[in-house]
Parts: C-alpha cells; structure tokens; sequence
C-alpha cells in the first residue's frame, strides 16, 4: 500500500490550480470544411542532427572551435575527447 503524497502547494497556488480546473473545457476549433487531419509531426518536424567533429580548445572551461567558421548553437551538446 502507497503513502499518500503530501501537497506542499501553497494556498494561493492550491486556489488557482482549483479555480483553472472548474473551468469549463475549451470548445474544439472551427476547422473549414473539407479540410484533412495532419500529424502533428508535419507543422513541427524533427530536425535531423549529426554529430560533428571539430578541433577545438578548452579555455576557462568554454569550448572554442579552432576554426572561425565553426558556429555551435546556442545550448549545444559537446563531448570534449582530450589528448595528453
């Protein structure tokens, strides 16, 4: 048998997620007529993303491509391999 979770809401927060779950729910969209049902993977296709490699430096604990042409995203994953 499970423990009951403890609600660690505060009151204000515990009132509004009460006032926003006693609202009625939304009506479905008016769509034209004819129009055909789509994935939603067709308006937000995943992009394809390749690892890279690419000569670089570490310098206070930022990654710095060598080559000035090489432009990382912002938040972009690196795997540091290091030589001695």
């Amino acid at each position: 048998m499970s423990t009951p979770e403890i609600d660690t809401r505060s009151p204000e927060r515990r009132a509004r997620d009460e006032k926003i779950a006693a609202e009625p729910p939304m009506p479905r969209p008016e769509l034209p007529p004819g129009s055909v049902p789509m994935p939603l993977e067709h308006f937000h296709p995943r992009t394809q993303r390749r690892p890279i490699a690419v000569s670089g430096i570490v310098e206070n604990g930022l990654v710095r491509p060598l080559d000035p042409s090489v432009h990382l995203t912002e938040h972009a994953s690196v795997i540091i391999v290091m030589t001695e």
